[in-house]
């Protein structure tokens, strides 16, 4: 007998919320891309994976998703809040700030690479709608899983960060034409009327539908939320955002647009107004909840079955997007003034597929403008482009800076004549801020110092100033035996990224067990791992800004100078005591 519950998909949404609360703490501990993981669970517990058994072995229907039906509403819900963070991202300020990037480079993107796309698709037999949806919807990129990535990288303030941020922005932006297009191609296939004539006429009812929603919407938010702000009450304010959310995705709905565009605009009405950085406070916490729900959901779309019947076309489509993307925005980053070596590296940075590929595809299948067989593979070469992102990401770095290496080489190699004098001088790894004043003060001390800098570009400026600072990765043993590390006073890594410099420490330690070895953390778990690993001695950022900030403090509420320092002192103390504890060779 069936069972049947008054609360529709139960099973469905418990398993969901089981495997989130088990799945975002663990990716975030092994420093695994959250959307890649995500996609990886729904594609292993979907219909397509171990949901297939559920009918042989029952308890499987416990643990897998056998119909994708049952989450299918609240991936609706999840693509909502998805476009909605998105508009957030969007300010009109922010728009304009870096509208060179955007409008210039972005917009150049999309078309290019659409025209390229649309064009292959057109030689491999496909009808023109469907080349034109394709062409569209594989322009654009991820920015959830690029993002992520730079945010891990430390990158997103660097020159290339901009860009690729920039980039994103207008191909988010470009989804807006991309649903009103679908919609238009798929009324006019019915009708058959003239597709120029629909274009134009949908076109202008959907900017009309958009003008006034915005522009009402804009008069009403604003108010709404200071009306009720004044409250202080959270659950209303999350009512609030809720209510703008659905509320204008029911208005865009009812002008005959998608409930996903609604939900765009209402981020970009509420990114205008002083309530942007508080929205965002509030929906934090659901925001990996919603984006993994999307993903999850994208993944049990995704049959890995078609991997073994289509290999080949799979490979080959996977490799002519990226190929295809890659070039295209590394050429357009280099003509907006980047290096080749950056071009490059943002070029496989943004090659893969979007997220949006999966919601345009699926409306676009619906509607009969794409083959449903044909979507579903062109669907699982964009998941697969996202799975090889991080390892495209490493290679383009690995390109960059070779590139960057072999034009700068002249001012950066080390020569024989800089190795002898390297001997018994201290060694920096790493010589952005924190390396170039612990350099200025070595040398008004009179201590010589060598330093290795990653970014070739950098290592040529300030070696062409006379510092004696050279293209290279420090935590390379090879590289420290030819400088003579062995003889070194002492081993500094300032280095931002902690994976690298928890490698560097470990690398260092098992080459030269004997040397001081100074390393900058960000935090005192970063700190932990440090010493864990064999440094010396370890400063953490925040921890030193926080003794500071708290002396200052103290100072301005009437404490003598020498008390403050005593109390800083003993904190300090504290600390390296209790770090001391965690490995060997301590200084305290």
């Amino acid at each position: 007998m069936q069972e049947h519950h008054a609360f529709p998909f139960l099973k469905e949404i418990l398993l969901f919320l089981t495997l989130a609360g088990i799945l975002i703490p663990t990716l975030q501990r092994l420093r695994i891309n959250q959307v890649l993981g995500f996609l990886a669970v729904g594609a292993l517990l979907g219909p397509f994976g171990l949901g297939l058994m559920a009918d042989q072995v029952p308890w499987l229907a416990y643990l897998t998703f056998p119909r994708v039906e049952g989450v299918t509403v609240l991936a609706e819900l999840g693509v909502m809040f998805l476009m909605f963070m998105i508009g957030l991202e969007l300010s009109a300020a922010r728009l304009w700030s870096l509208r060179r990037w955007v409008f210039g480079a972005g917009s150049a993107q999309v078309i290019i690479s659409a025209a390229l796309i649309g064009a292959a698709v057109l030689m491999l037999g496909q009808r023109a709608d469907t080349a034109i949806i394709l062409g569209l919807v594989l322009s654009l990129s991820s920015t959830a899983v690029v993002m992520q990535l730079m945010t891990e990288q430390r990158s997103s303030a660097s020159r290339l960060g901009q860009a690729t941020f920039s980039i994103l922005m207008l191909q988010d932006l470009a989804v807006v034409p991309l649903l009103i297009l679908i919609g238009v191609m798929t009324k006019g296939g019915a009708a058959g009327a003239d597709m120029t004539t629909l274009v134009l006429m949908a076109l202008a009812k959907a900017a009309a539908a958009i003008a006034l929603i915005y522009l009402v919407g804009g008069r009403v938010i604003r108010p709404l939320f200071r009306s009720f702000a004044r409250h202080h009450q959270p659950d209303v304010f999350m009512a609030l955002i809720l209510l703008s959310t659905l509320g204008i995705a029911g208005l865009s709905a009812a002008a005959g647009l998608s409930m996903a565009l609604g939900a765009l605009i209402a981020g970009l009405l509420l990114a205008e107004t002083e309530f942007k950085h508080e929205v965002e406070l509030m929906i934090e916490p659901f925001r990996g909840l919603l984006m993994g729900l999307f993903f999850m959901t994208v993944g049990m779309g995704m049959d890995a079955r078609e991997i073994l019947n289509s290999p080949l076309w799979l490979a080959c489509a996977v490799l002519g997007l990226v190929a295809i993307k890659a070039t295209v925005i590394a050429v357009l980053m280099r003509v907006g003034g980047l290096s080749w070596g950056r071009a490059i590296e943002g070029g496989l940075l943004l090659g893969q597929g979007g997220e949006f590929a999966f919601i345009v595809i699926g409306y676009a299948s619906a509607g009969g403008l794409v083959d449903p067989a044909l979507g579903q593979r062109v669907m699982l070469a964009v998941g697969i482009s996202l799975f090889v992102t991080p390892m495209l990401a490493k290679l383009g770095r690995a390109l960059g800076d070779r590139w960057e290496l072999r034009v700068h080489a002249g001012a950066t190699l080390l020569e024989n004549g800089d190795l002898a004098a390297a001997r018994g001088r201290i060694i920096i790894a790493g010589f952005g801020r924190v390396g170039q004043m612990l350099g200025k003060l070595l040398t008004q001390q009179g201590i010589g110092y060598i330093a290795f800098e990653n970014d070739a570009r950098l290592a040529s400026e300030l070696h062409q100033q006379g510092l004696p600072v050279y293209f290279g990765n420090a935590a390379r043993a090879e590289l420290l035996r030819r400088v003579h590390a062995h003889e070194a006073p002492a081993i500094v890594l300032t280095m931002d990224h902690p994976q690298s410099a928890l490698q560097a420490v470990r690398g260092i330690r098992r080459e030269f067990p004997d040397i001081a070895l100074f390393a900058r953390a960000r935090d005192e778990q970063q700190a932990r791992l440090l010493k864990l690993a064999g440094a010396t001695v370890v400063v953490p950022e925040t921890f030193e800004a926080s003794l500071q900030l708290s002396a200052f403090v103290l100072e301005s509420l009437g404490l003598e100078e020498h008390e403050v320092d005593g109390i800083v002192d003993e904190e300090r103390a504290l600390f390296l005591e209790a770090l001391g504890r965690v490995g060997p060779g301590v200084r305290g």
